[in-house]
């Protein structure tokens, strides 16, 4: 067994994801790049996702430095676009004969409404579109290769999230914190619904809150107040590294092994909010959601 010293000061066994193939999303920067780095210490392949294609491979040259490792893969998509997500699994799917784990770790905060390509408001595209039609553009790669797990990151902040059927695009009312709430708790129903989906498939879904962290997170289009408040709270803030430790705690850990449909923060299982477990609503924001990326549904077990 080889161990290593990270850069939080831990023990990592550098064998642990030894065989293993993961793919990160978002994994350039913040929270999903310190995701990389840390399976990628665990000996997996990795798989990163970018914006664009220089910024994903420089990224790439760095988790491959900060892990020692040069198993690892960059990936060019801007995943607001169905286009482009279908584009990536196409990809993935030629590249890799085996997934393993897939963290669903891209996100944004706008504060203002935007649209993406396909006329669909930014924050909800990006953060539970995307990882909806990719998870399930790969499924059949991830049963295949079963034991698997599937981690998608959502937050705290899910809890004051609520789902308006009759505005998911904020046509009518748009607030980003609105709209980022509501993405979040998105990301928790698609999770729990997954899981009810998959069960005895040998494909575990988890959904991780990852803490506030240091992060240029919500940069491109901040409100004013934040941008304020920013300088101030930062020094109180989570690590990059600290941020992923969830993440990379679901994606490796024995201890979660087989444990599926539930949320977790700072490594350990947590409540999510009441609204969450609503499984009719969750079924239909399965069947929104595949209407809205053009995907024809599986029948739930």
């Amino acid at each position: 067994m080889k161990l290593l010293i990270n850069a939080e000061g831990a023990v990592a066994d550098t064998r642990l994801m030894a065989g293993k193939t993961v793919l990160v999303t978002g994994g350039t920067s913040g929270i999903g790049k310190a995701t990389a780095v840390g399976l990628a210490r665990l000996g997996a392949r990795v798989g990163i996702t970018g914006r664009d294609t220089a910024r994903a491979e420089a990224a790439a040259a760095e988790i491959r430095a900060a892990s020692n490792n040069s198993a690892v893969d960059a990936f060019a998509a801007d995943l607001s676009s169905r286009t482009e997500v279908r584009r990536l699994a196409r990809e993935v799917l030629e590249c890799y004969a085996q997934l393993d784990v897939l963290v669903n770790n891209v996100g944004g905060f706008w504060a203002h409404r935007h649209l993406t390509a396909d006329g669909l408001e930014h924050t909800f595209a990006l953060n539970h579109l995307a990882p909806f039609l990719l998870t399930n553009l790969l499924l059949d790669r991830l049963i295949a290769s079963a034991p698997v797990r599937v981690v998608t990151v959502s937050s705290g902040a899910h809890t004051a999230g609520r789902l308006d059927f009759d505005d998911l695009q904020g046509e009518k009312k748009y607030s980003g914190q609105h709209a980022y709430n509501a993405s979040k708790l998105a990301n928790v129903m698609f999770t729990y619904e997954l899981a009810r989906r998959l069960r005895g498939a040998g494909v575990t879904a988890t959904v991780p809150h990852p803490g506030v962290v240091r992060t240029s997170f919500g940069a491109e289009d901040q409100a004013a107040f934040f941008t304020i408040l920013s300088p101030l709270i930062r020094p109180f803030l989570k690590t990059t590294a600290q941020g992923a430790a969830t993440s990379i705690y679901l994606a490796s850990s024995a201890h979660v092994e087989g444990v599926t449909g539930q949320y977790f923060a700072n490594s350990k299982p947590k409540k999510s909010s009441t609204s969450s477990y609503d499984t009719r609503v969750a079924g239909r924001l399965w069947q929104v959601s595949a209407d809205l990326v053009g995907l024809s549904t599986r029948p739930a077990n």
